[in-house]
């Protein structure tokens, strides 16, 4: 299933500039909410995830970033992240949240979201759903130039 377009949070922008996020060295994970994030968010704890169970653990999957640069622009990438559903199945959710889970000056730092749109996704026992940042695994998550 492809990702909507890159949604940034506003404070993201800042909290680059202030070292907040070190894409060589931080942990990033990509948590799952079926509630419309908002702009102004700035951490995870204001994002109401999905319930824990049915394949999907609070807090969320890692992805692995990669750095690349040429001619002047910086790529950050990110590996696909995968969840399969379990039990009774997962609870619907429709945005996936980028996040700093290593960040601690704010606490779980937020990046971006991406909306699947329509009444959200739902995974029964044994479905998987897949995120690739830019339909790529590791797909761009966002450029600097």
């Amino acid at each position: 299933m492809p990702t909507s377009a890159y949604n940034k949070f506003d404070d993201f922008s800042e909290q680059l500039i202030r070292g907040v996020h070190d894409f060589d060295a931080n942990t990033f994970k990509v948590a799952l909410t079926n509630s419309a994030p908002v702009a102004t968010n700035t951490v995870l704890a204001d994002i109401t995830q999905i319930a824990s169970g049915g394949g999907y653990t609070t807090g969320g999957q890692t992805t692995t970033i990669s750095i690349s640069v040429s001619t002047l622009t910086t790529t950050v990438s990110g590996t696909e992240v995968q969840w399969t559903g379990s039990g009774g199945g997962m609870a619907t959710f429709r945005y996936a949240v980028l996040y700093n889970d290593s960040s601690t000056s704010p606490a779980d730092a937020l990046i971006a979201w991406f909306d699947y749109g329509g009444s959200g996704v739902t995974l029964a026992a044994g479905e998987t759903f897949t995120l690739k940042f830019n339909n790529a695994s590791p797909g761009t998550i966002f450029t600097l130039a």
